[in-house]
């Protein structure tokens, strides 16, 4: 991976369809982009709950024999990049336990900021944890609650947690889509013939064929079984916090999220960024993938060609065969190549969506310059990355996110740009089209929408703290 944000966990549920594993299989294919650790897929036929779990990518976790296992008209799955907790295989999700209230699987996509806390008074009150994910804590509250019903218990644990989670769970009779009041991680709702499906974004269900119908909402729990599908709103209201770096980096392009086309919003953060930062320039080349939308509208609203001046190898694994220091930059250039036809001679803005530590940064623009650029004009199509995430995002500690501790010249100068320009907070906004609190943007101002528990101090000496 370049230096970017990691990507977070992806669910998929669906419900009345007999291909309910092998649909699942092909949602988690499309949601591979935000976890690439383990995947895993629960299903139901109405009478047995089944699991398989593995690590690695959803080809490598699911062959056919293992789909053919996996029986059932009920299905969640969860494709998982760790953000509470070890990358192992006890912490790939979906969870399953047996309780008192029978049989429940659970897949999350966030991340609960009050769970150590909770977790402590469990393991007081005698409670033995398996994994040491934050998903489990929901678990146990939910084992131990006395309500009468299935979505009592449910209720009732959820209403315990804080913090960021789109959740599916899975019964024997049914899936359940729940989404925290202040909306952090998108959940979309669609169909297929007579089957409901929830997913994380919207290319899961364009892949299989079925139609959007609408985002579960900011404190929603919809309950899908025989008889329909029943939604109530048994929290109270919070202020909207949605994740902007959703519609910045994580979603995929082909994907619509907070009811918006992630390709229409990146393209127009690349034309307002273009109209605050323009440059005499003679071509823009985007960093590809995640630059392309971008790029694009930069190029269109600074009337300059786009061209691909790098080109990414798609074919390179989580591991590969460092050579010595003989060749220089080689994590950089196995990924990326320069294409000197493109770039000889030529004024290049380089367009990319963040900027994170800046070491990558830095490689791409000497290359670009190696490979004979005249001027290279970096260009980042969001604000200056200043603060770790707590809702669900693996990212860096504050020491770590170069702009927190470096001026914006400070930063140009250790990349090696002739020049650097980041899209401003207000043209942010103003391209995704929200209000001043329809979106969280922590990472690019401090301000945190959820409150920390009673050790905040120590989640503020964690955003300080440089990781060993």
């Amino acid at each position: 991976m370049l230096d970017k944000f990691k990507d977070e966990c992806g669910v998929f549920g669906i419900f009345g369809n007999p291909e309910a594993a092998n649909l699942t299989y092909l949602g988690l294919y499309a949601l591979q982009h935000r976890g690439q650790e383990s995947a895993g897929i629960v299903t139901s036929d109405g009478a047995r709950i089944r699991a398989s779990r593995a690590m690695g990518h959803v080809a490598d976790a699911f062959d056919e024999d293992a789909l053919h296992e996996l029986p059932g008209h009920l299905a969640i799955g969860h494709t998982r990049y760790s953000t509470a907790g070890e990358s192992r295989l006890a912490n790939a999700q979906p969870f399953l336990i047996d309780c008192a209230h029978g049989q429940i699987a659970v897949a999350h996509n966030g991340n609960l900021v009050n769970a150590r806390e909770l977790r402590d008074d469990l393991v007081r009150d005698g409670a033995i944890f398996q994994t040491s994910s934050d998903t489990e804590v929901l678990l146990h509250l939910y084992a131990r609650s006395k309500a009468k019903s299935v979505e009592d218990a449910l209720i009732e644990s959820v209403s315990q947690i804080r913090g960021a989670y789109s959740l599916a769970l899975l019964t024997k009779d049914r899936l359940i889509a729940v989404r925290d009041p202040n909306g952090f991680r998108p959940m979309a709702l669609g169909r297929l013939g007579d089957a409901w499906i929830v997913c994380s974004e919207t290319c899961a269900l364009d892949l299989i064929g079925a139609t959007y119908v609408r985002d579960i909402d900011p404190g929603e729990v919809l309950i899908i079984s025989d008889g329909g599908a029943r939604s109530i709103k048994p929290f109270p209201p919070a202020p909207l916090s949605q994740c902007v770096f959703e519609h910045v980096y994580f979603a995929r392009p082909d994907s619509y999220v907070f009811g918006r086309s992630v390709n229409d919003v990146r393209t127009e953060l690349g034309r307002v960024l273009a109209r605050e930062a323009g440059v005499p320039a003679d071509v823009v080349v985007p960093i590809p993938d995640s630059g392309v939308c971008a790029a694009t509208g930069f190029a269109e609203a600074s009337k300059l060609p786009l061209r691909m001046g790098l080109i990414r190898n798609h074919y390179v694994g989580r591991t590969f065969i460092q050579p010595q220091q003989s060749i220089r930059h080689f994590g950089v250039k196995v990924k990326l190549n320069p294409v000197r036809s493109i770039l000889e001679g030529k004024r290049v803005v380089l367009l990319d969506d963040s900027l994170v530590r800046g070491t990558t940064s830095r490689k791409i623009v000497k290359m670009v310059k190696a490979a004979g650029a005249s001027e290279v004009h970096l260009r980042i199509s969001c604000p200056p990355t200043i603060s770790p995430c707590f809702y669900g995002v693996d990212t860096p500690s504050r020491a770590e996110l170069i702009a927190s501790t470096h001026t914006i010249d400070e930063i140009r100068k250790y990349v090696g740009a002739d020049s650097l320009a980041y899209l401003s907070l207000e043209g942010l906004r103003s391209a995704i089209g929200s209000g001043q609190q329809s979106y969280c943007t922590s990472c690019y101002t401090g301000v945190y929408p959820v409150s920390f528990p009673r050790d905040e101090h120590a989640y503020l000496q964690l955003a300080l703290k440089a990781v060993d």
